[in-house]
């Protein structure tokens, strides 16, 4: 494993949850899990920051199966065993609902909508207050890039955010750091890589914005970094002023 890469990654990830207060002693933290390089990459991250550090916090990663033919859930159940994980995986049919008939509005944003219900209400059963996604920086832009093309806002997903009047709290540890280097030390500590049964996989607004973002930057990280920093450094002065509609 590249020493540099974890470094990087551990010293972004610190400063997120250094910033915006994350973790607390005695936190009961559900690990939202997907399969994906990110969520394995945030579990594997926290479990070995809690061997290092003086506060003591307790780990639940849990996996909402869609229910599409071809899941993976028995293989990620045993890879997370074999690391000492205990995972647990809700089965649900969200997945082929969210693709039938019965829903006209966007099947991804259907699906989503309920896996974060059932992740909300499994973080109850299990008496969590923390419940920790996996979204990375890249995410972060694409999330504002989504939200002003398609719903005329900015506004983007927040490291920190409080749900159910303080009764949850949502955290993104992986807020500033680059996918680039997630990928990297995914492939570098062997996590398993996974294959997406989901039929709009590859045909998604996420991804869309992925390649737009990609062609803005091309693979400068400095415009990235100063797309990612100006949302944090709003010249309001310098704004339209909101509409008042009416109608």
């Amino acid at each position: 494993m590249s020493d540099y890469d974890y470094k990087a990654v551990n010293r972004d990830m610190g400063r997120a949850i250094h910033q915006y207060e994350m973790i607390a002693p005695d936190d009961r933290i559900l690990v939202a899990v997907s399969g994906g390089k990110d969520s394995l990459t945030l579990l594997w991250m926290l479990a070995v920051r809690l061997a290092r550090i003086p506060i003591d916090y307790r780990l639940h990663p849990v996996y909402i199966d869609p229910g599409f033919d071809g899941g993976f859930a028995p293989d990620l159940e045993k890879w997370c065993r074999d690391m000492g994980w205990d995972l647990r995986v809700e089965y649900t049919d969200h997945g082929p609902y969210a693709h039938s008939e019965a829903n006209r509005e966007n099947p991804c944003f259907m699906c989503a909508r309920m896996r974060r219900k059932r992740i909300f209400e499994v973080a109850d059963e299990l008496g969590c207050n923390k419940i920790a996604l996996g979204h990375h920086k890249d995410d972060i832009i694409e999330t504002l890039f989504i939200n002003m093309c398609y719903t005329g806002v900015m506004s983007t997903m927040r490291p920190w955010q409080e749900m159910f009047s303080g009764r949850f709290a949502l955290i993104r540890p992986l807020a500033y750091v680059d996918e680039d280097r997630i990928r990297r030390l995914a492939r570098q500590i062997g996590l398993p890589g996974y294959d997406n049964p989901c039929p709009s996989a590859n045909n998604s607004k996420r991804r869309e914005m992925k390649s737009l973002v990609n062609e803005l930057t091309r693979g400068k990280k400095k415009i990235k970094d100063n797309i990612f920093r100006s949302m944090s450094h709003v010249n309001i002065d310098y704004m339209l002023k909101q509409e008042n509609r009416t109608n």
